[in-house]
């Protein structure tokens, strides 16, 4: 059975659109636990554009299960996790304009300064994972440097229009799982993932986890989170 983190960074959002207090991403993460989150996902960015520094801290207190921290390959957001302890960091390319995370980590090209980062939070006891395209050379680099685990970034596959395509994206990250599994490296996956599109990679059985957040969120605004949660957890199990 796989696992299922929800990335409650839209609440927070939200919260920030209005400068006040509401909706409350601690309450969120109590809700998603509650409903059968296996971990709550936060990405606290450079600019603090949602997640703040308070709600990593509070979010410490009140989570039972994991809590992963998204977070760019930065010394500076490195000393903060190592003060607050999340249970996973992962290390994702960061941008201020962007959206939302548009690519993986370019490990190979970067390896010198992300492996600078992976042993300064292996030095505090926290394990890393690193959020890649579903490319061989990156997922050998992320093996090299001593990641602990592997996100695959599911956004092409999310995002395809064809079924070719979407095919060829299946066959990327499977092939990249495989050899992460057979290299001793955990597997998870994440990104453009919602209630149509992530049941496939079910049939990846090296993929033990799945970080959502959007959809969860999206879906959370008719039903409720309680029930998105649940709706989401019941199709990667």
């Amino acid at each position: 059975m796989a696992r299922l983190g929800v990335n409650i960074d839209h609440v927070a959002t939200l919260r920030q659109a209005r400068g006040g207090q509401d909706p409350d991403p601690l309450a969120a993460a109590v809700s998603a636990e509650q409903a059968g989150a296996d971990g709550i996902v936060i990405h606290l960015r450079e600019d603090r554009r949602h997640i703040q520094d308070r709600d990593f801290t509070l979010l410490r207190e009140i989570v039972h299960v994991k809590l992963n921290l998204e977070m760019a390959a930065d010394e500076t957001i490195a000393k903060i996790a190592l003060q607050v302890k999340p249970d996973m960091a992962t290390l994702v390319p960061e941008r201020r304009k962007e959206l939302t995370t548009e690519g993986g980590l370019a490990v190979v090209e970067q390896r010198d300064h992300i492996k600078t980062i992976v042993q300064l939070l292996h030095d505090g006891g926290i394990p890393v994972s690193l959020f890649i395209d579903p490319d061989l050379a990156q997922m050998r680099a992320a093996h090299k440097i001593q990641a602990d685990y592997i996100e695959l970034h599911t956004g092409r596959y999310a995002n395809t229009m064809r079924l070719k395509e979407e095919q060829d994206e299946f066959e990327a990250l499977s092939q990249c799982a495989k050899l992460a599994y057979k290299l001793g490296l955990g597997v998870s996956a994440g990104h453009g993932l919602h209630y149509r599109n992530t049941q496939r990679l079910r049939q990846i059985p090296e993929i033990v986890e799945y970080n959502i957040g959007h959809s969860i969120i999206a879906r959370a605004v008719f039903v409720g989170l309680e029930r998105a949660v649940k709706e989401m957890k019941a199709l990667v199990a």
